[in-house]
Parts: structure tokens; sequence; C-alpha cells
């Protein structure tokens, strides 16, 4: 098979296919107008966010019988068309779910212990030891919303400490040892922190709102590793001021291109991003929840596996 490869990943993704015997193209640069002029010749593709590959594109791949992307989500492609076609769609949430419950709990004790606030000031010659007095996570109760790789890897890093944790997803059955499934009543009427963990679809758009926010009992701590579109930015502010959101650890966020690696499709910085820079209770991080070392090969080595085993090769 021809595979065309969009984007740079670890060189073992190449050669296991060579392995395969697979003939693999690299194009990490040419236009996705340039890219569907030559679709068609290509019976297997990889790639990460560089585009979307919707309706107007999949028709012109008349060959196509995979798509492999190295990420959690398909968000990115048209998913119904793809396999109405008979496409194969793999992606790799197995390959980074580890890396993403480290960041998250990175995140998390950034907030709570001011480390972030603490760092800037030492380096601006400030010495503030009541100013960036923490607190601590025993005892407080972690919801996490979405329980699949990410959200079950990130549980199981909480085990450490003396805190319940509880879940909420739209699919029943998934609590485990490391979290108690719960209602989104009780979700709201016992959570200290929220932690996103769901793919983005139309459902999961915007869904912490200011009505969703209003809705817990008490102030709370929101982290989001998943997608910067769940969250309502400018309600997020809002809560931020007020009180009701006591601080917030994002990875995502809601202004980013589609492509993850640039912030804004102009140089116009949003009015509720401009707030989010000068607060001292937010942590930034540029998307890179799932980007380590260990997991750009776990992803290379996801995706071929599941190659692999879908057309039954050796």
């Amino acid at each position: 098979m021809k595979i065309l490869h969009l984007d740079i990943n670890h060189p073992l993704l190449i050669q296991e296919f060579e392995k395969l015997g697979f003939e693999n193209i690299e194009n990490y640069h040419a236009s996705k107008s340039e890219i569907e002029k030559e679709i068609h010749q290509y019976d297997g593709l990889i790639i990460r966010s560089r585009f979307s590959l919707d309706r107007a594109f999949l028709e012109k791949a008349g060959r196509l019988k995979f798509i492999g992307r190295l990420g959690a989500g398909l968000e990115n492609i048209d998913i119904d068309f793809a396999r109405k076609r008979g496409i194969y769609l793999a992606a790799a949430p197995e390959g980074n779910r580890n890396a993403v419950g480290e960041h998250t709990l990175g995140l998390l004790l950034s907030l709570f212990n001011k480390i972030v606030k603490a760092d800037r000031e030492i380096r601006s010659g400030q010495w503030d030891r009541e100013g960036n007095r923490g607190i601590e996570l025993d005892g407080k109760t972690v919801g996490i919303i979405g329980y699949g790789n990410t959200g079950k890897a990130f549980a199981k890093k909480l085990k450490g400490f003396e805190v319940e944790v509880i879940c909420y997803d739209i699919i029943g059955g998934v609590g485990d040892k490391n979290a108690r499934q719960v209602g989104i009543l009780e979700l709201q009427q016992k959570s200290d922190i929220i932690s996103l963990h769901v793919p983005q679809t139309e459902e999961t758009k915007g869904m912490v709102n200011e009505l969703f926010i209003g809705g817990f009992h008490k102030p709370i701590w929101i982290l989001n590793t998943a997608r910067g579109k769940c969250i309502n930015t400018n309600d997020l502010v809002v809560a931020l001021k007020s009180g009701q959101v006591l601080g917030a650890g994002l990875d995502v966020l809601e202004f980013e291109k589609s492509s993850f690696e640039n912030m804004f499709d102009d140089e116009q910085l949003p009015e509720a991003f401009d707030f989010l820079l000068g607060s001292e209770n937010v942590v930034l991080t540029p998307h890179v929840g799932g980007w380590t070392i260990e997991s750009k090969e776990k992803l290379a080595r996801t995706i071929t596996d599941k190659i692999k085993e879908y057309f039954k090769l050796e």
C-alpha cells in the first residue's frame, strides 16, 4: 500500500510500515488544496491535526483504505462519511493517556501550591512566603468528566492522595477501583475540582458555561487537558472574577487553531484570554498534555499495531 504522511512523527512509524512493505511518501508542507490533487493515489493517510479531512477532501480519496491519526480524537475527520466509504479510522488515545494524566496532576499541584506565581515573583526579586501559602489536595473531591483513556489515567495518578475521586460519563458502567461513577447532580454537589477528559463533539462544545458552573454547590477548580472549545472562556472569566471558579489549569484554549500549532487566526488577542494572562490563579500550557518524548513513540506504536491488527498483517 502507498501511504501519505502529512505530519512529522516518530521514525518508528515509517520503519514499521516499511517492514510491512508499504511505500511511504512524506509531504509535510504542501497545502490542503495541493494534497487534494494527489490524494487519489494513496491507500493510507497519516495525520495529526494539520488540517481537517472533510467530505470534499475524502471524496477525492478514492483508494483510501485507512486514516491513522496520532492523537486521542478524530474530530478533524468527517467520521460518518469516512466510515460510509469503508475507510478504517485509527486514533491513538492509548499512546498519550499516561502523559495527559501526569500533566493534569501537574497543573493541579501547580495551582494549589502557587508554583508559577512564586517562580515569577522570585525571578523579579520578590520573596513573598505568606502570599504563596498553598492548599493541600488531601480531603478534596475530584470530579472527572469523561472516563475514557485519559480520565482513567488521571484517576490512577490520584491514588497516592487522600482524595475522593468520582467520574461522570454518558456511557454507563465505566467506573472502576480508581473512581466511582456518579450522575451529574452528585458530581456538581460534591466536587471541589473538575477535570475535563472528553472528546470534542457537538454535545461537548461549550459544555462548561455559566449554567454548568452555576450548578455546583461550592466554588471549584477547573482543569482542561481535553479540548479548548469545551469551555466557554467568557463564562469562565466571569466565574473566576466572581469566585465561583477558584482557579483554572488550561492546557487547551477555545481560541486555538484546529491544527493546534498556533493560538489564534489573527493577531487580535481576545479580551477573555487577556484576562487569563493576567490572572494569578490560572496556569496555561500550549496543548502539550500528551506531548512527551515517551508518548511520541507510544503514539506511533499504537497506530502501527492497530493497522497490523485491522489488516491482519505480520
